[in-house]
């Protein structure tokens, strides 16, 4: 007799493919967005938001594969004709008026510190130059000391 062993298998996920579960749940929340640019006062939004709600429970229990996915196309049909013409972004979101304006400022900036900035984060900077100096002799190591005339551009 031969014995049957039932493993499981990772559970990779695939970049650009989606199940037919985060496709509604995707449709679902894109709905409740364009409502939420659609409808300021809360209330209101609410009670429309119940009955998007409604409208995809009442679809929840569809067993048939090509039904559900007819249903999830015309979802998305009718959500592409009832599309906010001025959606409501997030600020720091793609497309927000403060995307990527927060500018993290490169390291070399904390050398130009004054010594009394510095004496406030003491472990700090005692830490940051021992690793400085680290990093300069792993340099030297690797690529040599630096020529003196190269040192002006």
């Amino acid at each position: 007799k031969t014995q049957i062993v039932k493993t499981k298998m990772a559970n990779v996920p695939v970049l650009g493919l989606k199940t037919h579960v985060q496709k509604v749940c995707s449709l679902y929340k894109r709905t409740l967005r364009n409502l939420e640019a659609y409808y300021d006062r809360r209330n209101v939004y609410r009670y429309q938001a119940v009955l998007a709600r409604q409208r995809f429970e009442d679809m929840l229990n569809e067993k048939d594969l090509r039904k559900a996915t007819k249903l999830l196309k015309a979802g998305e049909e009718e959500l592409f004709l009832t599309q906010h013409p001025i959606p409501r972004k997030f600020a720091l979101s793609p497309g927000g008026v403060a995307y990527e304006r927060v500018v993290t400022p490169p390291d070399w900036v904390l050398d130009y510190w004054h010594p009394l900035e510095k004496a406030q984060y003491p472990e700090y900077f005692k830490i940051r130059e021992q690793r400085k100096k680290e990093f300069m002799a792993m340099w030297e190591k690797e690529y040599g000391k630096p020529d003196p005339k190269d040192t002006h551009h």
